[in-house]
């Protein structure tokens, strides 16, 4: 990956962007993507979309949301100290102890996620986020009360690494890294001739209720979509691959496997792979993805849909870890899949 490509995904990965508050995030995305880009779109959800060959009938969707889990204040009390309930997935154990990035209303601020001393017990183990509180170094609700309201977000207080030149660590690259991927196809694409209309999306919402990826689709009504995600790697101690399935970084992009992906999209995804010599994995999403892919599905008149994931260690934790290989090989299976398409292709199973 070249460093410029990999400081405008740092640059993301720095911003904070809980589900409900993307405005920023999406300002930089569309800065990125405006140079490149035949038509930017937005919509009332929030969504940032890039568009090359508008015109074409045939049209794909690509959906990497751009928002990441974080906390929601929702109550102060007397002595100034936070009180906070998840919005998105939020572990209770992978929070104590943190520094955290209160984005308040009046200014943002620092606090810690404080813990109970061992030595005076220590934190109970049937704890839940209702036992944890936020210290920003206030004496009392009026003096917090000047920078934070009920409803308020927070975030880990946490930087992007890079481990080993090879990996990058962080906070909510699940799924900042999908956002990025989404750009980084349609900047690719807009140096060759594509047959097909492509719309690049960095949605909203994902973490929350996925109302961003509905909104896209409806909007754009298109052909074929395919949500650019995160899914669970498994290559390190103590997870059950026998359970889990065997998920590792840098063995390639995941394609899903179940009920709500499209057969055909997934051939021609692994034609696109096969012709690069490249290596694909495979997860399996029986009922339903749990990704942005769930939502396109539905709109309209029914979208076919397609799933390709970035390997992720420590879901939903402040060091979230991925390979920078697999970024960019999702990248190349993406823009050679696309890249292929004609516009007359034919989605149905059930037709040769």
């Amino acid at each position: 990956m070249e460093q410029d490509h990999l400081d405008f995904l740092f640059d993301l990965l720095k911003t904070p962007s809980p589900s409900s508050m993307e405005i920023e995030i999406q300002k930089k995305w569309i800065r990125y993507v405006k140079p490149f880009a035949e038509e930017i779109r937005t919509d009332h959800a929030g969504n940032a979309i890039g568009i090359l060959n508008p015109n074409a009938d045939f049209k794909i969707l690509l959906a990497g949301h751009c928002d990441e889990i974080a906390l929601v204040i929702n109550r102060i009390d007397e002595q100034g100290y936070l009180y906070f309930d998840k919005m998105g997935g939020i572990n209770p154990k992978a929070a104590i102890g943190m520094k955290v990035t209160v984005l308040g209303y009046g200014q943002t601020i620092t606090g810690v996620i404080g813990v109970n001393a061992q030595h005076h017990g220590g934190i109970k183990n049937d704890f839940s986020l209702e036992d944890l509180f936020i210290d920003c170094g206030a004496k009392s609700k009026e003096e917090i009360g000047r920078f934070v309201q009920i409803g308020d977000l927070a975030v880990y207080k946490h930087e992007p690494e890079q481990l080993m030149d090879r990996y990058i660590s962080g906070r909510g690259l699940d799924n900042r890294t999908g956002a990025f991927i989404v750009a980084e196809i349609l900047r690719r694409l807009a140096k060759q001739k594509v047959n097909v209309g492509v719309y690049a999306a960095s949605t909203v919402n994902e973490e929350t209720n996925m109302g961003g990826a509905y909104f896209a689709a409806a909007g754009i009504e298109p052909t074929m979509a395919i949500a650019c995600d995160v899914t669970f790697a498994t290559d390190y101690p103590g997870v059950n691959k026998n359970k889990y399935g065997d998920v590792r970084l840098e063995k390639g992009p995941v394609l899903a496997k179940g009920a709500p992906i499209n057969i055909k999209i997934n051939r021609l995804l692994e034609q696109a792979a096969r012709s690069l010599n490249m290596n694909v994995q495979y997860e399996l999403t029986s009922r339903n993805t749990g990704t942005d892919a769930d939502k396109m599905r539905y709109t309209g008149k029914g979208v076919p849909v397609g799933l390709v994931s970035l390997p992720l260690r420590y879901m939903h934790s402040p060091v979230e870890t991925v390979s920078i290989k697999d970024i960019d090989e999702e990248i190349d299976l993406l823009v050679k899949m696309i890249g292929n398409l004609t516009g007359n292709e034919s989605l149905n199973p059930l037709d040769d």
